[in-house]
């Protein structure tokens, strides 16, 4: 079976699964998604869902979060991990949103990824899910699976977003990253992973080597 044929095979098992599939980081713009993504660096979304309700009411724009410093920011971020970094990034890029971009998050992966803590993969998710724009973020839970499943070679991130881009229609992308992310937490972890009742790895896995 040709990889393409596999893919589009692996394109519909994920829409019979997940044919709806909510936004994993809670926000209300895409200044607090903004924050979000860069928040999950490294940490859990549940455990940023939890952080992010009191560092909002805080400040959920810009212009209040500048008047916060990053010591008081710190302490909020603290159970995020990295919070040192993170905590001087939010800052920074916030002021950076008011000196350069009105106090807006900008639409575009140059000026995004031109932010502090902001690299392609967070640039991607902002760009998909605040402004709809065709991207396919990959995280190492992407490039996991797009290797197990035999999508990719594995070699780098940046070569599993190429890979994935090439196998599936722009069209699907901002609905597809999500649906891999929820089906590797369901059916395909990286650990405790039973590839004989993953539904993908079953049929076109690395179930083999398990054997």
């Amino acid at each position: 079976m040709k990889k393409q044929e596999v893919a589009n095979d692996i394109a519909r098992i994920l829409e019979e699964t997940y044919p709806e599939v909510p936004i994993p980081l809670d926000h209300t713009d895409s200044y607090t998604l903004l924050v979000a993504v860069l928040l999950s660096a490294q940490c859990t979304d549940k455990r940023v869902n939890q952080i992010t309700p009191a560092l909002f009411a805080m400040a959920d724009n810009p212009y209040d979060m500048v008047t916060h410093d990053v010591d008081e920011i710190r302490e909020i971020i603290k159970p995020c991990g990295l919070s040192p970094r993170k905590s001087k990034a939010i800052h920074q890029l916030s002021q950076i949103l008011i000196d350069k971009h009105n106090g807006e998050v900008p639409a575009s992966f140059e000026s995004l990824e031109l932010l502090p803590g902001v690299g392609h993969k967070t640039a991607s998710v902002v760009m998909a899910q605040a402004f709809g724009v065709p991207a396919f973020p990959v995280d190492t839970h992407i490039h996991r699976l797009a290797y197990r499943w035999k999508l990719s070679t594995g070699k780098n991130v940046d070569k599993t977003e190429k890979d994935l881009k090439r196998l599936f229609p722009k069209e699907i992308w901002n609905k597809l990253h999500l649906q891999f992310i929820f089906f590797g937490r369901a059916y395909c972890p990286a650990r405790g992973h039973n590839p004989f009742t993953c539904p993908i790895c079953s049929k076109y896995g690395r179930a083999e080597l398990f054997k």
